[in-house]
């Protein structure tokens, strides 16, 4: 029988065990939490600060960044079962990702997660018989934003625990760095793009690079690439596949946020509308609506109060505007740039066959 593409990428996922990379990720992370919950009961502080964020983790996830971490450490080089140092430093990776959702979720005054409450909605839930719903929902809150706080901390001490080479860690330390800072400068463009026109594609586009493609593909590529002692050639090489998948998640992320089916992807189809995000399908629609059209973007767009009967409305005109097209046409071109900068490259072969894999999932998931 002959094998499609598809299969290949897979059957060369399987070779690096990329699934079981996934599974040592998640038993470091309950470990670490389970020995951090058992330390705060000894301590006599609260232990359930420890066990939401596992609880949290325990949902789901898609594991990019950790995956992406370790094949970077293939790509630069590396061979055999990955050390447990990588594994470390990928779970870090996870980490800090679980600190920056706590946060978002706040921002972007989200409700579901994962299929689950938001961390701050199930906290609120937790004081609700005890206290007024407004002091529950301001305890939810704060508690979320200092578990948050606490995952930030612990992706540092993930990281400083493992046992990687002085030279490697000073190249890793500043890789992480590099990521914290440009994610939370994404994460600030992001909170103000609301200020901007809504037909401005360039703010969208700027936060896509900082808010995601660098920090879930660039740096954790990066990351994974300097644990095995990479030098520049890799790390460019690394980045030129990296944006544009990054790109292309982000796309196909903010398509699923107004028509992924809630089932599949644990999130809400009303909370973009909502709040009114400003993504690069939005904007496309603003700029390709007429004058009836956008009378109904703006009658529509960004209600508290948005029914699923007014969501259907925003979803006609995304569609009848072209917009939704537009964006999965740029979708398919940033996945064909991401597979095109892999040709040629000096990564070796299963390592080029599991980014592959990996791309296509981020850019034509369903969920």
């Amino acid at each position: 029988m002959t094998s499609t593409p598809d299969d290949n990428t897979a059957s060369a996922a399987e070779a690096l065990d990329l699934p079981g990379l996934q599974k040592s990720v998640e038993r470091c992370l309950r470990e670490f939490l389970a020995t951090k919950e058992q330390a705060a009961s000894r301590l006599h502080l609260p232990p359930q600060a420890a066990r939401s964020l596992r609880s949290f983790l325990d949902a789901g996830g898609k594991r990019l960044r950790p995956l992406l971490c370790a094949v970077g450490w293939y790509a630069a080089g590396g061979h055999g079962p990955v050390p447990e140092a990588v594994v470390r430093a990928a779970s870090a990776l996870e980490m800090f990702h679980a600190f920056a959702l706590v946060h978002d979720d706040i921002m972007d005054r989200s409700d579901t997660r994962r299929g689950h409450p938001t961390l701050h909605r199930a906290l609120a839930r937790q004081y609700a018989d005890r206290t007024p719903d407004a002091t529950a929902e301001h305890l939810g809150t704060g508690a979320a934003i200092l578990v948050g706080d606490l995952a930030l901390c612990w992706s540092d001490e993930l990281l400083h625990s493992a046992d990687i080479p002085a030279d490697r860690l000073r190249a890793v330390r500043h890789l992480s760095d590099l990521m914290r800072e440009e994610a939370m400068y994404g994460q600030y463009l992001d909170l103000l793009a609301p200020t901007t026109p809504a037909h401005d594609i360039r703010t969208p586009l700027t936060v896509i690079r900082y808010k995601t493609a660098k920090y879930t593909c660039e740096r954790p590529l990066h990351i994974g690439a300097a644990l095995a002692g990479a030098g520049p050639t890799v790390l460019r090489a690394c980045t030129a596949f990296a944006l544009p998948l990054g790109e292309a998640f982000q796309l196909r992320d903010d398509l699923l946020g107004v028509f992924g089916e809630p089932d599949r992807t644990g999130k809400s189809r009303l909370d973009d509308l909502r709040e009114g995000k400003r993504t690069v399908l939005l904007a496309l629609t603003y700029r390709r609506a007429d004058r009836d059209q956008l009378r109904t973007l703006h009658e529509l767009v960004g209600r508290h109060d948005l029914t699923d009967h007014d969501a259907d409305r925003i979803r006609t005109v995304i569609v009848d505007t072209g917009a939704r097209e537009a964006a999965e046409r740029m979708i398919r071109q940033c996945h064909d740039r991401a597979e095109g900068a892999l040709e040629g490259t000096l990564f070796p072969f299963p390592a080029v066959q599991a980014l592959r894999h990996i791309a296509h999932r981020a850019a034509y998931r369903c969920a």
